[in-house]
């Protein structure tokens, strides 16, 4: 079940590119492509969690969780910019998507690992 919440997370990083490119050029990136990345993200975490409550897999899911956790707690602030209709900051957007990277790289560790 890790690689299937790596794959959803690689496939939502995808949607998060596309909004990352629209915020840094100061426009507003299209709602249903923010509400796709927003999905996989919160599938991504649901995945991850069931599979660490599903198996002993040692620490670094675990970590790789909570970097995730963080990572949508951003989110939920850039969703908020969003959804009032102005563009959100460019270094808050890079800080989502430094924590999403070490969320990522932590995940593949893991999958590798296990």
């Amino acid at each position: 079940m890790l690689l299937y919440a790596l794959i959803v997370f690689l496939v939502g990083a995808c949607g998060g590119l596309v909004l990352a490119s629209f915020v840094l050029r100061g426009k507003l990136a299209p709602w249903a492509v923010s509400l796709l990345h927003a999905m996989l993200g919160a599938t991504g975490i649901l995945l991850l969690a069931t599979a660490i409550l599903m198996d002993n897999l040692g620490k670094l899911p675990i970590i790789a969780l909570c970097v995730f956790l963080v990572t949508a707690g951003f989110g939920f602030y850039l969703a908020s910019m969003h959804y009032g209709k102005r563009v959100a900051m460019k270094r808050v957007v890079l800080t989502h998507a430094s924590f999403a990277i070490t969320g990522a790289l932590l995940l593949i560790a893991a999958v590798v690992m296990h």
